[in-house]
Formats: structure tokens, C-alpha cells, sequence
């Protein structure tokens, strides 16, 4: 098995020129094992941790089968659907088109990414030329379907990627209705890192008698990752965290939070630190998501906070460490998290930092994954604790709308009414007291009126009769 090569999988020519520019010789575990399977047209399930190449484990074996098909005509009936590849995020749908367009630059086959974020007219007339591979995330696929943008009554090979997370979390209604409108003969492959038994159950609606594959023990984190826990106070996380960011390893980190509210404000206060950081996260327009997602492969951001939106199809080469400065309620996302550190077989390190209200978490992950990790007790220093915690951004809005350079709030300390002086800025003869004079006698004039009432008075003398 370790001296397969692509040419022994019986790829075609065009496939492995493309492979031999891009400078892979070799298949993955989980490619040699699951291209042949794809090609014989089982239904699969594939599971195999992040970062071992399930994308080419799927496109490459794809791509061999639509060959075929392959056409130079300029005619929409020419290019229909056939290929249908369902990913849960934005990031997810641009990286794994990517990989399409680079293993199938020598064939004649077409493909395009939908996804939600940017503005459905930009998509419709490129959908409309014809495509043979189709990447899209559930939502915006359902959008171009009403639009009537897209078939897919000639789709013959369906693909969901990340499997886990379509499944769950809310992707089981649109996906029915995606499943709904597919030919009924097709074939179907599920890969994913990790596939729970809830999971499988749901995969056995639409999947016909699958071959399975673990290239790894199901739920596994990556051997080269090494794994680490501050046990720390939750008020205390921010000064350890910026220790860690000081580091000679800290060259480039992924951090990851539970909620967007925590990322935008942590990415904030570390920038007011000097750390070069950005945030990426679900209220972000994805415009925003893909300059901050560049920035950070191009190393002008040195710290890159997310959610789990950023667990599921960031593929940054050589990405030393991972942070999580929140576990994650869900264990499975602590696999994904992690797994964007020591890809392709590069050393990588991932620490969390857990309170006393994590530590349930904790165990729920060792738990999953099988292993017990390296705990420590985080010491914080009393002087760099006191100084951060007077402005520590996460902990409120109320910090931000207030912040003012040092010396401006030491200013205003020592001059409870700095703004006392500002007025004298208008006219002074408001201030002035009423001084009457020659001119004020006119003024007594509305008093004339007062006399008017005398007619009203006639008529209380009324004459009695004698």
C-alpha cells in the first residue's frame, strides 16, 4: 500500500498530468483505498481524519468517470449537471472547487461554486452556460432551484462533504429537498472525519448498500498534532492567551471561540495590543471572510479567530498552531479544530484553555477521541492579570464604546467636569441679568389689553327691580 502510486490506480492521462504538475506522485491511505471503490461506482463512506486528502479521494475518481462526457461545445444542453458536491460552509465550497479546477485543468469538463453571502445574480448567468461538477452549500442551491438557474434530473454521482455537519445541525430539511429532485439511480459518497452512529443511521436513507472506509480509528485526532490544556480561570484567559501569542512558535495561530460575539471582541483588543489579528465568523459578509481568510495565508495576519465556521475547510499549509480559546460543547468539533494544524503529515501543536466550567467538555472530548491529554495548571502572573483586566475588551460592548487613550482617561480623572469651560463658547449676553431700561417700556403695552374685561363687567350690574 505504501508504494502505490496514481498511475496504479489506472487514472487517465489527462488526470495524472495534472497531479504531476502539481507535484503528487503518491495517494494518500484514503485515496488509494477509496478511488478504486468510486470508480467500480460503489456507494461510499469514507472516514478519515482532516487533512489526509478526502478531496482527491472524491474529485480525482470523479473526474474519470465524467470524462466521457467532456465536451468543447458552447452549448448549455451540452454541460449538464451531472456531479453534485454538498458542503456545509462558504470557505468549504471555494477550496474543494479549487481542487477541481487544478485536477481537472487538462479535461474538457466544466464546474462552478454557488454559496450564499454574495449576491445570486453574479452566479445565474455562469450556472446557465453549463456545468459538469456543481460544488454548492445547501441553502444557496435551493435558491438557484426556485430560480429555475439549475437541473439536476441528470446528476449521476452525489457527494456530501463533511458529511457529520450536513447531517446535523439543521441541514436535514434541505438536503431532503435536494435529495427529492435527484434521479433516483445515482451514486453516493459521504466523506467525513468523523461519523457518530446517529450519523449512520441518517446516511442509511439515501445510501445503497455502502462500502465503508476508517483509514483511521474513527474520531481520531492526527498523530503528529501534539495536544496540550492550560487549566486556567475564565477571567485569566486572555493574559494567558496573549503570553502564548508572544511565543517563538506563535508565527501563525488559529484561534477559535464558541460564539462570533467572542471572536469580533477578542480580534479587536488584540489588535488595540498590536497583534496582528482578524476575526472570521458567520455575520461577516463573505467578502470580508475571504480577505481575512488571504491575509492570514499570506502572513500580513499573524491570528486568525473563528468559530467552528472556521474548523470546516481551512486549508492553510503549514499552520503550526491552534488555539482554542473555547472548547467546544460538541467533542467531534474538537477533532475538526484541531485538525487544521499537522496536515499532510507536517508537526503541528494545538492547546486549549479550559475553565473549571469547561472541564465537562474536557471530558466528553478524551472520552471521544480515545485519549487522555497533557493538563496543566496555567500560571498567570499577578502584575500582567491586573494590568489587562482594566481593559479587557471581551467582557463587554461598554469597554469599547468608552476607550480613550491612557493619558486622555487620566485627564478626565483628575477633572470631574472637563467640559465646564466650553461654555463660555456662546453669546455672553445670554448670561447676563435682566437689567430694565427706556427701551423695556414698550413692552408694557400687552397690559393695555388687560382693560378689554371692563365690557365683560357690565354685565355684572344688573339693576334689580325696586
Amino acid at each position: 500500500m505504501n508504494t502505490i502510486s496514481f498511475i496504479d490506480l489506472k487514472l487517465a492521462p489527462e488526470i495524472l498530468k495534472a497531479l504531476t504538475e502539481s507535484g503528487y506522485t503518491t495517494p494518500t491511505p484514503v485515496q488509494a483505498q477509496a478511488i478504486p471503490l468510486v470508480l467500480e461506482g460503489c456507494d461510499l463512506m469514507a472516514g478519515a481524519q482532516t487533512g489526509t486528502g478526502k478531496t482527491a479521494a472524491f474529485v480525482l475518481p470523479m473526474l474519470q468517470k465524467l470524462l466521457p462526457f467532456a465536451s468543447t461545445s458552447t452549448s448549455p444542453a451540452r454541460h449538464p449537471v451531472r456531479a453534485l458536491i454538498l458542503v456545509p460552509t462558504r470557505e468549504l465550497a471555494i477550496q474543494v472547487e479549487e481542487s477541481v479546477k487544478t485536477y481537472a485543468k487538462h479535461c474538457k469538463l466544466r464546474s462552478l461554486v454557488v454559496f450564499g453571502g454574495v449576491d445570486i445574480k453574479t452566479q445565474t448567468p455562469h450556472l446557465k452556460t453549463g456545468v459538469e461538477i456543481l460544488v454548492a452549500t445547501p441553502g444557496r442551491l435551493l435558491d438557484h432551484i426556485e430560480m429555475k438557474s439549475v437541473l439536476l434530473n441528470q446528476v449521476q454521482i452525489l457527494v456530501l462533504d463533511e458529511a457529520d455537519r450536513m447531517l446535523d445541525m439543521g441541514f436535514m430539511p434541505d438536503l431532503k429537498r435536494i435529495l427529492a429532485l435527484l434521479p433516483k439511480q445515482r451514486q453516493n459518497l459521504m466523506f467525513s472525519a468523523t461519523f457518530s452512529t446517529e450519523i449512520k443511521k441518517l446516511s442509511a436513507e439515501f445510501l445503497t448498500k455502502p462500502r465503508l472506509i476508517e483509514v483511521a480509528r474513527s474520531n481520531a485526532t492526527a498523530e503528529n498534532v501534539t495536544q496540550k490544556v492550560y487549566l486556567v480561570e475564565q477571567a485569566d484567559k486572555h493574559v494567558l492567551l496573549a503570553q502564548l501569542l508572544r511565543g517563538s512558535d506563535a508565527t501563525q495561530v488559529l484561534v477559535f471561540t464558541k460564539t462570533k460575539l467572542t471572536a469580533g471582541r477578542l480580534a479587536k483588543q488584540l489588535q488595540k495590543e498590536g497583534v496582528a489579528a482578524d476575526a472570521i465568523h458567520g455575520d461577516k459578509t463573505q467578502l470580508e471572510r475571504m480577505q481575512a481568510l488571504d491575509a492570514f495565508k499570506q502572513g500580513t495576519v499573524t491570528v486568525l479567530i473563528g468559530t467552528d465556521v472556521a474548523a470546516r475547510g481551512l486549508d492553510i499549509d503549514q499552520l503550526p498552531m491552534v488555539i482554542n480559546y473555547e472548547i467546544p460543547s460538541a467533542p467531534e468539533d474538537y477533532v475538526h479544530r484541531i485538525g487544521r494544524t499537522g496536515r499532510a503529515g507536517a508537526s503541528g501543536k494545538a492547546i486549549s484553555l479550559v475553565s473549571p466550567e469547561e472541564e465537562r467538555y474536557l471530558a466528553e472530548i478524551e472520552k471521544l477521541i480515545k485519549c487522555e491529554i497533557e493538563k496543566e495548571k496555567a500560571v498567570v502572573p499577578h502584575a500582567a492579570q491586573n494590568s489587562t483586566r482594566t481593559s479587557r475588551a471581551p467582557r463587554g460592548e461598554h469597554h469599547e464604546r468608552t476607550h480613550a487613550p491612557r493619558g486622555e482617561h487620566a485627564e478626565r480623572s483628575h477633572s470631574p467636569r472637563p467640559a465646564a469651560p466650553k461654555k463660555s463658547s456662546h453669546d455672553p449676553w445670554f448670561d447676563k441679568p435682566y437689567e430694565p431700561s427706556a427701551s423695556a417700556t414698550p413692552a408694557k403695552q400687552p397690559e393695555q389689553p388687560a382693560g378689554k374685561p371692563k365690557k365683560e363687567v357690565a354685565a355684572l350690574f344688573v339693576r334689580r327691580p325696586s
